[in-house]
Parts: C-alpha cells; structure tokens; sequence
C-alpha cells in the first residue's frame, strides 16, 4: 500500500508541474488572442495540446495507481477519490499531508486554468462575432442599391442632372 500512495504521490506532483507549466501558455494564448496573431496562436496551440497529452498520460497512470488502491482498501474505485484517500491516511499523517497540499495546490491551479480558458473562450467568441458582423457588413454594401462614389466636392460622380444636353422631363 505504501508503495501505491509513493506512486500517486509521484504522479500527482508530476500532474501539477505540467498544469503549473499550463497557466503561462494559457496567458500567452489570451495576449495572442488579442494581437489576432493566427499563427502564434496556432503555434502555442500545438504547445498546449503536447501539454495536455502528457497530463492525459498521467491522468491515466493516476486512475490506475486509484484503482489498485481500491483493490488494496477493499473499496470501490468509482468511489475513491483524492479527499476520500487523504481521510483514510489517518495513520500515515506524512502520506496524508503531502497528499493534501498536492490536492489543494492541484485544485487552485485547475480553477485558474479554468478561468483563463473561459476568458480566452470569450474572447475568442468576440473575435468571431467581429468577423460574422464585418462579413454581413460587406456582403450589404456590396447588394445595395446605388452608386456611393463621390467627388472631392461630395457631389455624385455619376450625377444626371449635370451632365449638358440631357432632357429634363420636368420643365
């Protein structure tokens, strides 16, 4: 048992450094964003996602590690969870409070994570609706009805009534 909580152990701090590393690439991405620069943010992109691989690895190995704690506890896997094996350390307060400070930190880098990734999110929504607004925009003028060319004077370059030797029906 003691060698399974080592392994969780190390797994979860190997987890934390990778989603440690995840708060600047994530910042990087919201000032990328807001340059509109396509191929930085392509860039930085592909440097997340290597990211998120390694964690889904180590998600994986820290899910197995559970399980055979499960398997040790006679408890079901589905149920054990970090804050249920921390309670169940009572009589390893080391394990248990390494354990602990690896949940918190894990937990308050996770919401900061979260929250960056829904400003970028946001931002990424705005940037969008942008496009959309200026492409409807110019979609528009150019079925519109008219002629908006204008002179230096303002005057309509294709004005009739100017024009010598055209018939005014009018007079």
């Amino acid at each position: 048992m003691a060698s399974l909580i080592e392994e969780l152990i190390i797994t979860l701090k190997e987890e934390q450094e990778l989603y440690d590393g995840l708060i600047p690439i994530a910042e990087e991405k919201t000032q990328i964003i807001v340059k509109n620069d396509l191929e930085a943010l392509q860039l930085i992109t592909e440097k997340e996602q290597a990211a998120v691989d390694r964690v889904t690895a180590l998600e994986r190995k820290r899910e197995e590690t559970i399980k055979n704690i499960g398997i040790v506890l006679s408890k079901d896997p589905a149920t054990l969870n970090l804050q249920v094996l921390i309670d169940s350390l009572e009589k390893q307060p080391k394990e248990q409070q390494e354990l602990a400070s690896i949940h918190d930190h894990l937990k308050k880098t996770l919401h900061k994570l979260v929250d960056i990734n829904n400003h970028n999110k946001s931002l990424i929504e705005q940037s969008l609706e942008m496009i959309e607004f200026n492409m409807n925009f110019i979609q528009s003028t150019r079925m519109s009805p008219g002629n908006n060319n204008y002179t230096k004077k303002a005057a309509s370059v294709n004005d009739q009534t100017e024009i010598p030797g055209t018939f005014d029906a009018k007079q």
